[in-house]
């Protein structure tokens, strides 16, 4: 794999994750109580042997930028390197980048290096585990000059994806955006047959969704950029490279989940949380690496939790009660407390005795979550500071704002560093 370098895409603004990308680009967002979204990406790269990978970004950027400084860092004699490609000015261009084949394409040159063949194109906001090898082995056994990872769906769900049209053999000969009628379908519908005679048990899933991992004969991506202004993978430049090109498909089948929105945010943060959680985070060969912390173990005081994770560096009071939640790292919970269906972000750093005080005589609570607070199927954002004998809860709303918390596809979310003083209600 060393003549494959990987470009991960996360110069996106992310508006359907607002609040939350607020202050931080969308692959900065923290996943899984301790890690963030752009773990994953790369993560499965170094997992399979990739070690060339730049990240392209534009938005909110600074404390991602911070993330892959102080977690992603190789020894001088690997050659490898996670470098950050974000949008500026040059000679060529003074533009920002106007999408993600645009973002590719204003860094050509990084990829047009001696000893790479292949480029790996990924996006930063995607959870799942992959081999990247298998996808490569594919694409050389069949001699494409592009290679699509593709995930087999029901029909019910297609109108949400990309739709692929594959022939005998597996090469794409048609793409449709998110169909909707069986007429569209039709032109799209594999054989399930087919999925199953390629080891993939098709379970009725009749449709090809792209998953937005594509993997490039390097001179064919220089090629389809250099003669062409699209703007954008999905849209552009790959139904341009079908037309053009032989464009192989790669079956994927295991967990995959693009988190674009709050309420996918939320229900896979949850899931996480469960006994058997739909991905693991604990197996030893393929890991998921982020940023060591050197937090202390987490203290807990009489408390009672159930189907939830607790990330390091935690203080939890006795008569507290968790329940499916995700308690992120710092947090410190107060006597009596409720937390039902939450994810809880934590905190960037432990508050002192001198600071509270001075916050206390300003009026404001600590950071975490005050005694006799009940907070119910919600994201509170990090550096909170939630007073005593708050209530948290959408109450059946699905989008809306009420004072320093909003709505988002029916879950409450308190912003960051957001104040919710003494006996606060929602």
């Amino acid at each position: 794999m060393n003549n494959v370098a990987s470009l991960i895409l996360g110069g996106g603004k992310g508006t359907r994750l607002l609040p939350l990308t607020a202050e931080r680009s969308k692959p900065a967002v923290p996943l899984a109580a301790k890690y963030r979204l752009i773990d994953i990406p790369i993560s499965n790269c170094l997992n399979s042997g990739i070690s060339r990978i730049y990240l392209l970004t534009q938005f909110n950027s600074v404390s991602l930028h911070r993330h892959i400084r102080e977690t992603y860092r190789f020894d001088p004699f690997h050659g490898g390197f996670v470098e950050i490609l974000a949008a500026q000015q040059t000679n060529t261009g003074e533009d920002w980048y106007q999408g993600t084949a645009d973002a590719v394409r204003k860094n050509l040159r990084y990829v047009q290096q001696h000893g790479i063949d292949y480029v790996l194109i990924l996006s930063g906001d995607q959870l799942y585990r992959m081999d990247f090898r298998d996808m490569l082995r594919d694409h050389q056994q069949r001699r494409a000059d592009v290679t699509i990872a593709a995930l087999p769906v029901d029909r019910d769900k297609a109108a949400s994806f990309g739709i692929m049209r594959v022939n005998d053999s597996g090469r794409v000969e048609g793409f449709l955006e998110k169909p909707k009628t069986d007429a569209e379908l039709a032109l799209v519908r594999t054989d399930p047959a087919w999925i199953d005679a390629r080891g993939v048990a098709s379970r009725g899933r009749e449709c090809l969704a792209s998953m937005g991992i594509y993997l490039f004969n390097r001179d064919t991506l220089v090629d389809l950029l250099e003669k062409t202004d699209y703007h954008d993978f999905g849209k552009e430049v790959f139904p341009a490279a079908i037309r053009s090109r032989h464009v192989h498909v790669h079956l994927f089948d295991g967990y995959w989940e693009d988190i674009g929105t709050i309420r996918a945010f939320f229900e896979c943060n949850l899931q996480l949380a469960q006994r058997t959680p739909p991905f693991r985070f604990d197996l030893e060969e393929t890991p998921i690496y982020t940023r060591p912390h050197f937090l202390p173990a987490t203290r807990i005081d009489g408390a009672t939790i159930t189907g939830s994770l607790i990330a390091d560096g935690c203080h939890i009071d006795d008569g507290t009660v968790i329940e499916n939640s995700l308690v992120g790292l710092r947090c410190r919970i107060g006597k009596d407390v409720t937390i039902r269906n939450c994810v809880l972000m934590g905190a960037d750093y432990f508050e002192t005795e001198e600071h509270e005080a001075h916050n206390a005589s300003l009026g404001r609570p600590a950071i975490g979550i005050g005694d006799g607070t009940v907070i119910e199927q919600a994201i509170v954002d990090k550096n909170c500071r939630i007073g005593r004998d708050v209530i948290v809860q959408p109450q059946g709303d699905i989008d809306a704002a009420h004072g320093p918390i909003v709505i988002r596809d029916g879950v409450a979310i308190v912003p960051r560093s957001a104040i919710l003083p003494d006996g606060w209600r929602r």
